[in-house]
């Protein structure tokens, strides 16, 4: 990650749909979008859910009546081939293989595979020995916070931090698929941020992109996004992840905000100077003045152009002589006037 650069993960999570050959066109349209990561799940379904567990309602809708959970994850389970196979591709693409780890195993496999850092989903926040486990890898962790409160974000923080992580970063989400607009709470950045000291972005599920944008406008280093290569693929996720066209929209319009929000130094913009003249005014003469003739206020009126001397100006100028004739419309110049 790059501190002058909002780090963009584009998050094909399990739309992949277990086919290789999807895991490969995500990663195709995440480069083409210009992504900074595209990001997977790493999980084995014997350590991540109970064959008794109930699905998610939004995971009811979209898949299978019939499918139990334990199904359903076993059906988007990655082999370690696997893995090699998507990372090899996008090692050869030019873009960064990210994974989820959700148990400790694949935590290990991760890290085996020499991945440069490591995402701790939301659900995973209060999984005290599984962060720990995670944080010896001695790696960069990404950790998402939805479902938390402030308190359990600080006790996960503090393990990760204990147990050798070298540099974390905060994400704040709303785990809901589709996120309600109204219950995201995008200042909750601002908390995370104020009470942590960490490098702090926004895991977006909300529709469309403009709340992962208003997220860079208040200070997201790091955007997170689902994404697919086709929203009407059967599937938990697709209906709630951008389609390639819309993530390529999406880190267009982030890149053009970053690079709008600047320095925070107010002075002209190098784009404005040649147009300073033209827009501001200058004291200009409105009535004749002869030779010697002193300056009045209703001889001279502010008017462009701003080549002249500036209205702000004017008290240091009214009582003076001028010492040539001056025309109207002419501007003042401040080697018009004598002492």
């Amino acid at each position: 990650m790059k501190k002058d650069r909002v780090y963009i993960i584009a998050e094909a999570g399990v739309n992949h749909n277990g086919d290789l050959k999807i895991g490969c066109q995500c990663i195709d349209y995440a480069k083409e979008a210009g992504a900074d990561a595209v990001k997977f799940q790493t999980f084995l379904a014997d350590r991540l859910v109970s064959r008794k567990a109930d699905k998610a309602e939004y995971q009811k809708r979209l898949t299978e009546k019939g499918e139990s959970h334990y199904e359903m994850i076993k059906r988007l389970e990655l082999s370690e081939k696997d893995h090699r196979t998507l990372i090899a591709y996008a090692k050869k693409s030019k873009i960064q293989f990210l994974s989820s780890p959700f148990d400790e195993k694949s935590a290990d496999l991760l890290a085996k595979l020499k991945i440069d850092l490591l995402k701790i989903p939301s659900g995973e926040i209060i999984n005290i020995p599984f962060l720990r486990h995670v944080a010896a890898k001695k790696l960069p962790i990404i950790l998402s916070t939805g479902m938390s409160t402030l308190a359990e974000v600080e006790d996960a923080v503090r393990i990760i931090l204990e147990n050798g992580c070298p540099s974390l970063s905060l994400l704040h989400c709303v785990t809901e698929y589709p996120a309600p607009y109204d219950q995201i709470n995008l200042r909750a950045m601002d908390t995370l941020a104020q009470a942590f000291g960490l490098t702090v972005g926004y895991s977006d599920h909300s529709p469309g992109i403009e709340i992962a944008l208003a997220a860079v406008a208040r200070g997201a280093r790091i955007i997170e996004k689902h994404f697919t290569v086709d929203r009407n693929l059967p599937g938990p996720d697709h209906q709630a992840s951008l389609e390639p066209k819309e993530l390529k929209a999406m880190v267009a319009a982030i890149r053009n905000i970053e690079a709008a929000l600047g320095d925070g130094i107010k002075v002209p913009a190098a784009c404005e100077k040649k147009n300073m003249p033209i827009a501001r005014k200058s004291l200009v003469v409105v009535k004749k003045l002869g030779k010697g003739q002193k300056i009045t206020a209703t001889s001279i009126a502010c008017k462009r152009p701003g080549t002249g001397i500036a209205p702000k100006d004017i008290e240091l100028v009214l009582g003076r002589p001028v010492k040539r004739t001056l025309g109207v419309d002419e501007v003042l110049r401040w080697q018009d006037i004598g002492s």
